[in-house]
């Protein structure tokens, strides 16, 4: 397969994976005469554009791209996580479905009952994932529909 095709692949992908949500792990509970514990589970799903600006924004304060993390060693990736621990539960609160807890409420249950593993999984795969490929065909019908732009019939006189 040539390039195009696998890159056009890999996108319809991670549009599915956004449209589908992916579900993380927040809290095993233990409950009396019950084998299985009871798992407390957030999905993470395909942001508002007002959350996606708001976690641009964080992403772009922390200054480290998931790959930089990802190379980084177990003192690197401490060290990080104490400069941008709440960035980072903050950004993954930002992607959480939810109808009924308040941002800051969602990154607090990310800072305290998730493990470390998916945060930094959530942080990597999903939340990277979007883009701003979509907006582009937006931006180019703004740009077509236009009213301040002559009209073909109008190009002679200007009016």
């Amino acid at each position: 397969m040539d390039d195009r095709t696998v890159r056009r692949i890999q996108r319809e992908g991670a549009e599915a994976l956004l449209d589908a949500g992916v579900s993380l792990p927040l809290k095993e509970i233990r409950v009396p005469f019950v084998k299985e514990p009871l798992r407390i589970r957030l999905t993470m799903k395909r942001p508002t554009l007002a959350r996606q600006i708001r976690i641009a924004h964080a992403y772009l304060s922390m200054d480290t791209t998931a790959e930089e993390l990802e190379a980084m060693d177990h003192k690197g990736q401490m060290r990080f996580l104490a400069r941008h621990g709440r960035t980072l539960s903050r950004i993954i609160a930002l992607t959480m479905e939810r109808r009924w807890l308040p941002v800051w409420l969602l990154s607090w249950l990310v800072r305290h009952f998730m493990e470390w593993e998916y945060q930094k999984a959530a942080f990597s795969r999903f939340v990277l994932l979007m883009g701003t490929q979509s907006f582009i065909p937006i931006i180019r019908s703004a740009g077509m529909a236009n009213p301040m732009k002559l009209r073909l019939s109008r190009e002679k006189k200007g009016s």
